[in-house]
């Protein structure tokens, strides 16, 4: 999935890779999926996209924008973006594919659900969309002790830690995955209720996830995902699929995981007590 590190490390390298290219053709939906998500009709992008010149690409939370003239490309969600140069195999299935005027390739297909969407500039009212571009990212200094302390309220002082962070764009891109190592850094566990943290708690977490954040990005993305090479991440997950069963790296106590609130919970029972 396209958490906040991803999406700020997919754009960086897609800037780098195809801003100033000529999109020659666009070809949308051409596999079937369920689960992906189009802005209007997709056999529209054909017509929407050609003859643009990439001029930039941002993130928005867990969101990869792209300009293209006076359009825009979003990836959102389970998303996997991978660059092809000239000439390299490409996938025989896809929900988008760009060729630029060089013979090069952006392709975007969808695994489990996820955004791949056209549209002219300022015409997406999506809410995620419009919140994720409105709220600050933990990586900027907008994003300050005041600014997480003014998110607890008593409207989320009986949610869980995961429902107080990973639900309802309080934080945009912070989903369940980068979630497990934010908790397991600040030593707390993801059912503790967000109305019981003292000040020193919230100060704790507030920590832990810009400098968890800080660390993911700065390496490039979790291990857990992939780049638009399709490279895995340089950032060890503490708490992750790749991690369950294992002895946890503090206490040596095994990592536990369980089915919680639609979604997988990772911890240690001995260092994320509630």
């Amino acid at each position: 999935m396209i958490e906040l590190p991803e999406a700020a490390v997919l754009a960086e390298q897609i800037s780098k890779t195809v801003v100033g290219k000529r999109i020659k053709n666009v070809i949308a939906a051409q596999t079937p999926h369920k689960l992906a998500w189009y802005f209007g009709d997709p056999q529209e992008y054909k017509s929407l996209l050609t003859g643009k010149v990439i001029s930039g690409v941002t993130s928005y939370g867990g969101q990869v924008e792209i300009s293209a003239g006076m359009a825009k490309l979003l990836f959102s969600d389970g998303v996997n973006l991978r660059y092809y140069n000239s000439g390299e195999k490409l996938p025989d299935k896809h929900q988008l594919l760009l060729e630029f005027d060089d013979g090069s390739h952006l392709v975007g297909w969808v695994q489990m659900y996820g955004g791949l969407s056209a549209f002219p500039g300022g015409k997406n009212d999506n809410k995620y969309y419009l919140i994720a571009q409105e709220k600050p990212s933990p990586l900027s200094g907008d994003f300050d002790e005041d600014y997480f302390r003014s998110l607890f309220d008593q409207g989320t002082a009986k949610l869980s830690l995961k429902a107080f962070l990973a639900t309802e764009q309080r934080i945009p891109g912070l989903g369940n995955g980068v979630l497990q190592d934010i908790l397991f850094n600040a030593k707390m566990h993801p059912k503790k209720r967000a109305g019981t943290l003292s000040a020193t708690d919230q100060k704790v977490l507030f920590d832990s996830i810009k400098n968890t954040f800080s660390e993911m990005t700065a390496k490039g993305g979790r291990d857990t995902e992939n780049d638009i090479l399709g490279k895995p991440g340089a950032y060890k997950t503490r708490l992750s699929k790749n991690t369950v069963g294992q002895p946890c790296p503090i206490c040596g106590t095994l990592i536990k995981k369980e089915a919680y609130l639609g979604g997988s919970i990772y911890y240690c029972a001995r260092c994320q007590r509630i």
